[in-house]
């Protein structure tokens, strides 16, 4: 039990890392004065969002874990 939750956490904290990189991706290059493909802006959204979602499962169920 110690064990998952350990590699919860790491996993967790990998991906709050990789939601933080693209948040940084997706501002700069909708900040810069280059032309912007958004079809690849776009895909980017989906994966931070979709690791939101993973990063909200995650700290749920580390939260239940220590509740029960």
């Amino acid at each position: 039990m110690q064990e998952e939750q350990e590699e919860l956490k790491l996993k967790l904290a990998e991906y709050q890392s990789e939601h933080q990189a693209l948040d940084n991706i997706i501002e700069r290059a909708l900040d810069s004065d280059t032309p912007v493909n958004l079809l690849h802006v776009q895909q980017l959204k989906k994966k931070k969002l979709w690791l939101k979602d993973m990063i909200q499962k995650m700290e749920s169920a580390l939260i239940d874990d220590i509740i029960a």
